[in-house]
């Protein structure tokens, strides 16, 4: 992982060497809120490491969703609530053995005890959140039911979990339901139109909301009423299998448009 670096006043950010997986950090003063700190037990101790060498006190954790990968946690964290949408932390309790199958063989075991162990709210509590911030959650079932945006609104940062990335498509398999991706993508709209920054849960930080939110919806059009797509992503890693099964779901043929297939990783 890289190391932190401020993207926005009191927002930090890392990129996890695996797909590209973004760590948000939101300090003010010396206290700090965690969303999806991850990925690899390596990187959780060096976020730890960067954490304690900066003083500052964890006094919440947020996770955008109920995939493996946004629900890690380290103990040098603290004991701090972590929060998530009603449906997340549902999700996290009722898919626990397979989120725990999906973090692969050799996870250490004080590291798995932490995985998933969020608390559903509708709205973060005020000693969740540090000085200088509001922070608003945009919950909808796009990529993951309960799957929730956060919305910076001084900061004009949006925070869009696993949805809006420059190098990943449109992931609307979990469960599979398109209709709720879109949803999602109205629901993200009027805060792309306004953000200065968004944070992808894999990807890169850029000043794009608004193009990536289009792209996306052009990515799905062109599935639903043509029967194909030519977004480059397609051929970033692992995403070729990807757009094979959308086009599954959406009723299209993919044999004829879409380049030969490895099975894709497990999807975040």
């Amino acid at each position: 992982m890289g190391a932190l670096r401020e993207v926005a006043p009191g927002v930090l950010a890392a990129t996890s060497r695996v797909m590209l997986t973004t760590s948000t950090v939101l300090v003010g003063g010396s206290r700090a809120l965690l969303i999806d700190p991850a990925w690899k037990p390596d990187e959780l101790e060096v976020l730890a490491q960067e954490i304690a060498a900066q003083k500052w006190q964890v006094i919440g954790g947020f996770a955008t969703h109920a995939h493996h990968d946004h629900l890690l946690w380290h103990p040098a964290f603290g004991d701090a609530p972590r929060w998530a949408s009603w449906r997340t932390a549902e999700g996290a309790r009722a898919r626990r053995a397979n989120l725990m199958t999906d973090l692969g063989p050799g996870w250490p075991s004080e590291l798995a005890e932490l995985m998933g162990c969020v608390r559903g709210t509708d709205a973060l509590p005020d000693t969740s959140i540090p000085a200088g911030f509001d922070v608003e959650m945009i919950v909808h079932d796009g990529h993951a039911r309960g799957h929730t945006a956060l919305w910076l609104p001084r900061q004009r940062v949006l925070v869009a979990g696993d949805m809006l990335s420059d190098v990943e498509l449109p992931l609307p398999f979990d469960p599979d339901d398109i209709d709720a991706y879109v949803d999602g993508l109205d629901r993200l709209a009027p805060y792309a139109a306004a953000a200065e920054l968004v944070i992808p849960g894999h990807g890169n930080i850029g000043d794009d909301a608004r193009a990536r939110l289009d792209a996306d919806r052009r990515y799905i059009d062109g599935i639903l009423h043509r029967g194909r797509s030519d977004d480059p992503r397609i051929g970033n890693a692992d995403m070729a299998g990807e757009y094979r099964h959308m086009l599954e779901l959406a009723g299209q043929p993919s044999s004829s448009t879409s380049p030969r297939i490895t099975p894709a990783g497990p999807r975040t």
